[in-house]
């Protein structure tokens, strides 16, 4: 795999590229990529589209190639998932087995990994056709993910040494520069888009000095008091306060919004009502870091930090909240005062939904509605559709699209509009009526599901009936 690092290039700017091999008439398709505005450019929109969790033989990656209205991608994680065919998917009816089959540990599995998933058609067209500002570089399980399982060993190799594996295989295969020469595991970065965003992504947030983990395996489980330990950091001191540091200098600096992209899910979300473990709670998100979200959401308010756009993906659904400080600020879900943003976090490209991958559309529908109608803050929940949001940014405002991709098990270029939301520069609150006031899926609070089933065949344009 050899790299490319172009230069000279002429900010805000969409380049054509194409290779060809030396004393050969054999070139690469033509592909297609746009520059960066320069961080004090007056831009007037910029389109971004949202992915995560993209499960090779759960289904084909229709999402990736359905989007066309947007500058830039953004992947929020799960890229690629480790395991063997049929531990997380069984992909051999559709002729998708991840290679190698088997859970990967080594550079060269990861290497072997990367390419059998750059063999998806609409992956390979996504990276042909949009610069990939963001992604990471393996699956989000919780396991063998904090600082204290470095010296462990899985599959003959220790939990730092498959870092490096997959951060390395990574660099080779993603179009990105290595951010910190010093630092090869370091992937957490922020792009400055003109005077219109900054987007930060504290990234790797489970992968790079986090606590211990809840409930790791093959350990006892310390008790879920310990959300609460002040000395608990997600990310790890270092990043926790480069991303601090970050969200102030965009503030001071006059960037309209500030766009935080992570992994995980962050507002508080109680699921007690579906799961009924006696928890409810996703310890695996920010809610099993309640100090680390605590000093984050008292950093936003305490230094009058607005305009602020929390991404996620990582849960299989999708969640749509107002950014809130609850028990610390007032809030009120039927006008949105004491909320300092919104969160915007997706579905998967093609993993499956976390109440099972044959759920009802009926029966995600009335999870949706339980889960909803017990968090305050929550506005719009749906369990039952794959797919992907965009977000288009104006000085005025953002607007949120959600998509929803059926039938991954087959591969084909169908997409339901299921949802539009709305940020109006100045309010840091999802505008109301929340999501103009239907849907076509989940559940929204203060509004109607009502579902038409009218969806779009991206591939020429023509609408029909699913």
């Amino acid at each position: 795999m050899s790299r490319l690092k172009p230069k000279n290039l002429k900010a805000y700017t969409t380049y054509y590229y194409q290779f060809a091999v030396c004393d050969s008439d054999n070139t690469s398709p033509v592909g297609r990529t746009k520059t960066t505005p320069n961080a004090d450019d007056d831009v007037t929109e910029v389109g971004l589209a949202v992915y995560s969790c993209a499960n090779f033989p759960f289904g084909f990656f229709n999402a990736y190639g359905n989007s066309d209205s947007v500058d830039y991608v953004v992947h929020l994680g799960d890229y690629i998932y480790e395991y063997k065919n049929g531990y997380y998917g069984w992909g051999d009816s559709i002729g998708r087995i991840p290679l190698p089959n088997h859970e990967i540990f080594s550079l060269y599995d990861y290497r072997k990994r990367l390419a059998t998933y750059r063999t998806d058609l609409d992956l390979v067209a996504s990276h042909q056709e949009f610069p990939w500002i963001d992604n990471t570089y393996r699956d989000g399980a919780a396991e063998l993910n904090n600082t204290e399982d470095s010296f462990l060993k899985d599959g003959g190799i220790s939990v730092d040494q498959r870092k490096m594996n997959a951060v390395r295989a990574y660099f080779e295969w993603m179009p990105i520069r290595q951010v910190d020469m010093d630092d090869n595991l370091r992937v957490w970065r922020s792009f400055q888009i003109g005077k219109l965003i900054d987007q930060g992504r504290p990234r790797g947030s489970r992968r790079f000095g986090r606590s211990e983990y809840l409930l790791s395996t093959g350990r006892p489980s310390p008790s879920y008091d310990i959300a609460n330990d002040a000395g608990r950091s997600l990310m790890g001191s270092r990043q926790e306060n480069w991303m601090y540091r970050t969200l102030s200098e965009s503030a001071k600096r006059g960037a309209t919004w500030r766009v935080v992209g992570s992994q995980i899910v962050f507002s508080h979300i109680d699921r007690e009502a579906v799961d009924q473990n006696g928890h409810g709670i996703n310890v695996d998100a920010w809610d099993g870091y309640q100090s680390n979200k605590n000093r984050t959401l008292n950093h936003l308010y305490s230094n009058n930090i607005n305009n602020n756009i929390f991404l996620a993906g990582d849960s299989h659904a999708s969640w749509v909240s107002d950014l809130v400080w609850l028990d610390e600020k007032d809030y009120d879900p039927e006008t949105g005062a004491g909320s300092i943003g919104v969160e915007f976090a997706g579905t998967a490209v093609s993993s499956p939904c976390p109440y099972g991958e044959n759920i009802t559309l009926a029966k995600a529908n009335n999870y949706s509605h339980l889960i909803e109608s017990t968090n305050a803050e929550l506005h719009w929940q749906d369990l039952y559709y794959r797919g992907y949001y965009e977000l288009h940014f104006t000085k005025d405002k953002v607007e949120a699209n959600f998509f929803g991709t059926p039938k991954t098990r087959e591969k084909h270029g169908w997409e339901i509009p299921i949802a539009n939301f709305t940020v109006l520069n100045g309010e840091n609150k999802l505008q109301r009526p929340v999501g103009g006031g239907v849907v076509e899926s989940g559940s929204l609070k203060y509004g109607k599901m009502v579902p038409t089933n009218l969806t779009v065949d991206t591939t020429n344009g023509t609408w029909f009936e699913w």
